[in-house]
């Protein structure tokens, strides 16, 4: 089946009366992160020199993933139009670069790191149907339906190989839950809180703290509790545990729980 195009998007629906500001600043951020698809790409290759299938698949996802961030800033560029994606992706790259020319993983071996890009994964397609459900927007709505149904595939594309090399490496259930829990740590990491400032914040210096509670309590809002009963699913499935039962409900429970208690938290600062 051939991927969507942009073309494929019903541009000519777009309702200005159903646009909610803060989702749109997420959206500008969002465009941004996924736009560096093609540097991620790289580094997979670095990582993955020999696997000639990997590689491939690798390519083919970065190419996606450019995809997703072209949809979404041209997206944020017909809701705004003094937005300047094309501006706000120069001052992203230029304060937050990915390794390009690494030739071995940051979590240690390759297996390790297919368990982050499944976590990786898990966070945008869960991320992406929150937004889809959120929002009331239709040319939003189709474009959010759309890249979240491409990350589940990529989840799975993970996964898949991440059986392959558990096999010839043997990662054992403690590191892959380790590297995974790491990765979950790293969502509050620079990438997203830099992207956040580089999409809205023109001419404001980066304060970093700042950017990550402006993004973080849009984002959070987005999400329903079966949003996070699915994605914590994934990752248990991604370290080796069954993904539904008692510990999903418990893992839930908690994700759930920091959700709400961090949006609780700045509700009261707002105030």
């Amino acid at each position: 089946m051939a991927h969507w195009t942009l073309d494929d998007i019903p541009w000519d629906r777009f309702d200005r009366a159903k646009l909610d500001p803060d989702i749109l600043r997420i959206v500008k951020a969002a465009s941004l992160v996924e736009q560096n698809g093609g540097d991620y790409a790289r580094y997979l290759c670095g990582v993955f020199d020999g696997d000639d299938a990997f590689q491939d698949a690798a390519r083919l996802w970065g190419t996606e993933e450019i995809q997703h961030g072209q949809a979404l800033g041209r997206y944020a560029t017909l809701a705004d139009p003094s937005f300047d994606h094309a501006d706000a992706c120069r001052r992203f790259s230029a304060g937050f670069r990915v390794e390009l020319d690494a030739d071995a993983s940051v979590r240690g071996s390759r297996a390790g790191e297919l368990v982050a890009r499944c976590i990786v994964e898990t966070g945008t397609s869960s991320y992406y149907t929150a937004l889809a459900e959120a929002t009331e927007e239709p040319v939003l709505k189709a474009i959010c339906r759309k890249i979240a149904a491409d990350e589940l595939r990529h989840y799975k594309l993970f996964l898949t190989h991440l059986e392959r090399y558990l096999e010839a490496e043997g990662l054992g259930f403690w590191h892959r839950l380790g590297v995974a829990l790491g990765r979950i740590r790293e969502s509050e990491d620079d990438e997203l809180a830099f992207a956040y400032h580089a999409a809205n914040d023109d001419g404001m210096p980066y304060d970093r703290a700042r950017s990550v509670v402006e993004y973080e309590r849009r984002a959070y809002a987005v999400y329903r509790r079966h949003h996070v009963e699915r994605g914590m699913a994934m990752v248990l499935k991604a370290v080796g545990l069954t993904p539904h039962g008692r510990l999903n409900r418990l893992a839930s429970s908690l994700g759930w729980w920091f959700m709400q208690r961090r949006l609780s938290r700045w509700a009261r600062e707002a105030a």
